[in-house]
């Protein structure tokens, strides 16, 4: 079962996910879409995207984005790794609730 908008925004880091898919889906270079990228085969076995991942090299690409921006991009890497990590745990546990 697919979780809702609202069930997703209650887990870790959700709200950036949700934004991550919506720019996703506008086929947008973003980091949270990146993000979504980086795990994008947990997230298809959500059944939150289908397909193949947006693009090759997420983890380069969202690294890249981040040194653009001019501040910390290896601690804000790292920190948003562990954020998606923490994300698909929680992904996974609501799932099995859901059944």
């Amino acid at each position: 079962m697919t979780l809702s908008p609202e069930d997703i925004v209650r887990l870790p880091g959700g709200e950036r996910m949700l934004r991550g898919l919506e720019d996703w889906r506008h086929g947008l270079t973003t980091i949270e879409s990146c993000l979504v990228a980086v795990a994008f085969a947990k997230f298809r076995a959500a059944g939150l995207v289908s397909g193949e991942a947006p693009f090759q090299e997420a983890e380069l690409v969202l690294y890249d984005l981040l040194k653009k921006e001019g501040r910390n991009a290896y601690g804000r890497y790292n920190s948003l790794i562990r954020e998606l990590v923490s994300f698909g745990r929680a992904l996974t546990r609501a799932q099995r609730v859901k059944k």
